[in-house]
């Protein structure tokens, strides 16, 4: 599609009505589209406002230097000239100038009077067109001059990927059959994933419980390999105290019914839970089989979490299966 660039044309005014002329003239020619602000009021903050909307739109800055510096802006020593283009390559706007010849310049100050050239900011006039003449400028002597600066200038950036410009409508692929099976294609997509969902979620359970059968398992073997050395108990009451247990994983099942109801660092336990709290619980808190928690006052109470009761209820369904069979 062919692009259109917008080009922001900036000068002074009175002095270079035709040279403008001739600028927009060529960009028009080169299928492009001019911009500029030749009505703008001098000390109008809000058109100074639209001037900066009209440059950050446009796709390429252009300036014009003749012989005059341009009105001040208030209260400064900047003309709005100067400003424009200053604000132009703060942007990083794509630019270009063309800069009247000082025989050219003379010229035309004979032809039509010294209102051509400057006379109170001469000094700030040449700093501007030092300035200018630092970046991507030429010379013109004559409206020749502009129109094929702008020619050639508006061919090389043409050809800029990075130049959006404008586009018209007529140019533009009708999307109604692009956009209507992007919506199929979401509805679809859509349609897909809860059905995906579903299949997980009837799968899931299945696969927790495999899982779930490994971790156990491999648990299992973990804690027969820990040994504990375990007291006789001779003063319990339990049947559990009277069973000499070899391992943790052992112990762990022999004394479920104590640990699940807890057991506290309180100073009247028995020997047994006291042997339960120091010993068994940490090595089992290690596998997350019970947790040490807070209680009233400065004591701790450890009991058996929901992994751990899960876990023992797989011991029992194994003993249970081992029974059976």
């Amino acid at each position: 599609m062919k692009r259109k660039l917008q080009v922001f044309v900036s000068s002074t005014y009175k002095d270079l009505i035709e040279e403008r002329q001739a600028a927009v003239g060529a960009i028009l020619k080169a299928g492009h589209i001019p911009a500029g602000m030749e009505l703008f009021t001098a000390g109008d903050q809000a058109q100074m406002e639209i001037i900066k909307k009209w440059i950050d739109e446009s796709d390429v800055y252009m300036l014009i230097l003749g012989g005059r510096y341009g009105s001040l802006i208030p209260d400064s020593e900047l003309s709005y000239t100067e400003w424009e283009y200053d604000y132009a390559v703060e942007n990083g706007k794509p630019l270009f100038a063309v800069v009247i010849e000082s025989e050219a310049l003379e010229a035309k100050v004979r032809l039509k009077g010294t209102a051509n050239t400057e006379g109170d900011n001469l000094k700030e006039w040449k700093k501007f067109k030092e300035k200018v003449l630092s970046k991507q400028s030429n010379f013109f002597s004559d409206n020749k001059d502009i129109r094929l600066c702008v020619s050639e200038s508006l061919k090389e950036f043409s050809d800029r990927a990075d130049l959006k410009g404008w586009i018209s409508g007529s140019e533009v692929e009708d999307t109604t059959k692009l956009r209507d099976e992007l919506y199929r294609l979401r509805d679809e997509n859509f349609a897909m994933k809860n059905a995906l969902l579903k299949a997980e979620s009837a799968v899931k359970p299945a696969l927790v419980e495999t899982n779930t059968e490994s971790i156990f398992k491999e648990l299992s073997e973990i804690l027969s390999a820990i040994k504990i050395d375990s007291p006789m108990f001779g003063t319990g009451t339990s049947k559990q105290s009277k069973i000499l247990a070899t391992n943790l994983l052992e112990f762990f099942h022999l004394h479920r019914d104590v640990l699940i109801n807890g057991v506290t660092n309180y100073y009247n336990v028995t020997h047994e839970n006291r042997f339960l709290y120091d010993t068994i619980c940490p090595k089992l808190e290690v596998h997350g089989l019970v947790v040490n928690e807070q209680v009233a006052g400065e004591r701790r109470r450890i009991a058996v979490t929901e992994r751990g009761k899960a876990f023992l209820a797989y011991w029992d369904k194994n003993i249970h299966l081992s029974k059976s069979e």
